[in-house]
């Protein structure tokens, strides 16, 4: 990715900033058919709650997009639905129409160059948000953004690259239905206490030098609370399966591994004992208890270490016989909207097949380039030609 070319821009040339409606969660009421509330959170894309519509307070518009000032300093969303906002969270209006992959694209950079630049108690966010925030983009002589140069980059040169799930969510073709058409309800009260030592083996990730490795494929989870706890992807062969559950020490945020990979000694890895592999469904149900319950009594003072994490107290649903009922936890989690997204890729699958052309030009243009040096893509409509110094291909959609 080749940014050299682009410059500096401060976001309020982009954006109308505002530092939101600053109302108390506390103080909501929940709807399901209302308003998004959204908080602090690097979450649910920000989102706490849905709550009821209040009289004499305008939401903000879909289309915003929303900045943590505090709480997860700098987790950036793009907002699809109506909102409010909770204290400490600034929304970003953009003062032209922009496409959904260049507001998502946005909200990458302020995220990243927020992890970069900006510390609670320290460089605080909210004091440069509106005053001095830049982020890099291609921009015209007149210092404007060049929207369409960036729309092709992100069409052309990004969504290509990620994983068809992920595409999906750009291109807005995820698919909001359950997996089981059933209402299922939680009662807890028929729920039963279980130690998470009782039923889990627990134990520490190995911390890798930077020396120890480059940049590769294999996942590398550290002491983060975001991104699936993937801090790095790294060149090493992974040392850990797929199909557990993890827990970062500071925070104790849970997150399911569905593929091998490395860990940080800043990670537990959690498995059954009884050695059987947990779906993402099971998973996914635990992470949510573990972080519900947990994730307010850790930090860098003290960390939820593998012994503190196999005292974990945890409670589930039950069998009549007094075990864990896995299958009603499997069964809940596809019942809920948007589950029909956990099902497996069928590997064949297309999401856009002139983006299935562009992502196989990329690798064409990678190979040509360590063999012949420069390289260029031409890409217009549905056809797509590739020149470099010796060869032409020619691909139609």
């Amino acid at each position: 990715m080749d940014t050299s070319s682009w410059k500096n821009i401060n976001i309020k040339k982009i954006f109308d900033i505002s530092y939101g409606n600053k109302l108390d969660m506390c103080q909501m009421t929940p709807n399901r058919d209302g308003i998004a509330f959204v908080t602090r959170t690097a979450t649910n894309n920000g989102v706490g709650g849905i709550v009821e519509p209040i009289d004499g307070v305008t939401a903000y518009p879909a289309g915003s997009l929303s900045v943590a000032l505090g709480g997860s300093i700098g987790s950036t969303f793009l907002q699809t639905r109506d909102f409010y906002t909770s204290q400490n969270v600034a929304v970003l209006q953009p003062k032209e129409t922009l496409s959904t992959e260049i507001l998502l694209f946005l909200a990458t950079l302020i995220e990243k160059e927020c992890c970069l630049r900006f510390v609670a108690f320290g460089r605080e966010l909210n004091k440069h948000i509106k005053k001095d925030f830049t982020i890099k983009l291609p921009l015209l002589e007149e210092d404007k953004p060049n929207w369409n140069e960036l729309e092709i980059f992100v069409k052309d040169r990004i969504l290509p690259q990620l994983p068809k799930k992920a595409q999906k969510v750009w291109l807005q073709k995820y698919d909001t239905a359950p997996q089981k058409q059933e209402n299922m309800k939680l009662n807890t009260q028929d729920w039963k206490w279980f130690v998470v030592g009782e039923l889990f083996d627990v134990k520490a990730g190995k911390y890798h030098y930077s020396s120890e490795y480059e940049e590769g494929k294999t996942p590398y989870l550290s002491a983060t609370s975001v991104n699936n706890g993937i801090g790095d992807l790294i060149s090493l062969s992974p040392e850990f399966n797929g199909g557990v559950l993890t827990t970062e020490k500071v925070g104790c945020t849970a997150f399911y591994q569905p593929k091998p990979f490395c860990a940080t000694s800043d990670v537990n890895i959690i498995k059954r004992k009884d050695g059987k592999e947990m779906n993402p469904y099971v998973c996914l149900f635990l992470a949510s208890i573990i972080d519900f319950n947990e994730s307010y009594r850790w930090t860098y003072g003290r960390q939820c270490r593998v012994n503190d994490t196999q005292k974990i107290r945890i409670k589930l649903p039950a069998t009549p016989s007094g075990e864990p009922d896995w299958q009603f936890m499997e069964d809940y989690i596809k019942s809920l909207p948007y589950s029909k997204n956990l099902e497996p890729s069928d590997p064949k699958e297309v999401v856009d097949e002139l983006m299935e052309v562009k992502r196989h030009i990329i690798e064409m243009e990678r190979k040509m380039e360590a063999l012949n040096g420069a390289s260029t893509v031409n890409i217009i409509g549905s056809n797509v030609t590739y020149l470099d110094q010796s060869r032409t291909f020619h691909v139609e959609k």
